[in-house]
Formats: structure tokens, C-alpha cells, sequence
């Protein structure tokens, strides 16, 4: 879909609220033609952990025996991403040999309700990155994710779902 399909899709959804989002989400993108397409994928990203509204890990990621770790988005240069796109498989090759740089235990994200769009709905807050990802109600256990990044000309889009 294109990334005015995909807002015209985000409008229609309702909001979702706080207590909605606690919990483990296994999450993927959604091909919109942004230069993130991919990218979480390349690097086994797993989804999201909400423990509480101050308490969230933004980036769970899977290492090739199924365990789970925190990756901090402050060590992730998304902006030269944007500029220099790098192929997913070297991404994919090298990530794991960053893991222990890049892995943290603390939180590095927050969720608070917030007006996107004309609508008041869950938004995570990164602590260390100009970006908030606005949830929208799909289903009961599926949330649409839209990240918006200052200085993104467009957003990117994701899926939750949540892990019982």
C-alpha cells in the first residue's frame, strides 16, 4: 500500500488507550516504500514491551535461538539510514556482531495519550530519539503503529500484535 493509503487506513481506526497496550507485541512492517521497509526485519526485531506507561523497551529483538533482548535507539543512526540505504542483508550480517554495544536493560521509551491526527490515542515517546509511534485499534490483540520522526517527510508503518 502507499503511505496515503496507509493514513487514510490510520484515520478510520479508533484510538486505543493506555491499559490496552501493557504486555508483550510481536510486531512487523508494513511495505509503504519508506526507506525503513525492511529494516526491522534485517536486523529480527521481535516488537515491543510495554511494562507500564513509564516503563517501555522500543525495541525487542530476537538473537537466532528465540531469546529476547533490548536494543537502545540512541546507538541507531536512522538518519544516515535515510540518506545512504544500506542492502538488508548486510544489515542483517553485522547486527549481531553489534549486539553487545547496542544492548541495554533499561527502559528507553515512555507511553502517554497524545492528539495525532485529530484523535487523543496511546503514543510511545522516545527518550532519545525525535520520534513518537501513535497506536490505533485494528482488532483487540492488533494495533497499527505510525512513527513519526521529525525531519521524515513521510511515516513509517507497523503492525502489533499482541503475545499472550
Amino acid at each position: 500500500m502507499t503511505t496515503q493509503e496507509a493514513l487514510a487506513y490510520f484515520d478510520t481506526l479508533e484510538p486505543v488507550d493506555l491499559s490496552s497496550m501493557m504486555g508483550r507485541w510481536r510486531g512487523e512492517g508494513i511495505d509503504t516504500g519508506h526507506y525503513m521497509d525492511g529494516l526491522l526485519e534485517a536486523t529480527r526485531w521481535y516488537g515491543k514491551v510495554f511494562e507500564s506507561p513509564d516503563i517501555v523497551h522500543p525495541l525487542v529483538h530476537e538473537d537466532r535461538f528465540g531469546g529476547k533482548f533490548f536494543v537502545n535507539p540512541a546507538l541507531l543512526p536512522l538518519k544516515i539510514a535515510a540518506i545512504l540505504p544500506m542492502p538488508r542483508e548486510i544489515i542483517s550480517w553485522t547486527f549481531p556482531i553489534l549486539r553487545p554495544v547496542l544492548t541495554t536493560r533499561k527502559p528507553k521509551a515512555r507511553l502517554r495519550m497524545m492528539q495525532f491526527r485529530g484523535r487523543l490515542s496511546a503514543t510511545m515517546i522516545y527518550d532519545a530519539k525525535p520520534i513518537n509511534d501513535v497506536f490505533r485499534k485494528i482488532d483487540d490483540q492488533t494495533v497499527l503503529g505510525l512513527m513519526d520522526q521529525r525531519g521524515d517527510s513521510s511515516p513509517f508503518f507497523f503492525k502489533l500484535m499482541k503475545d499472550v
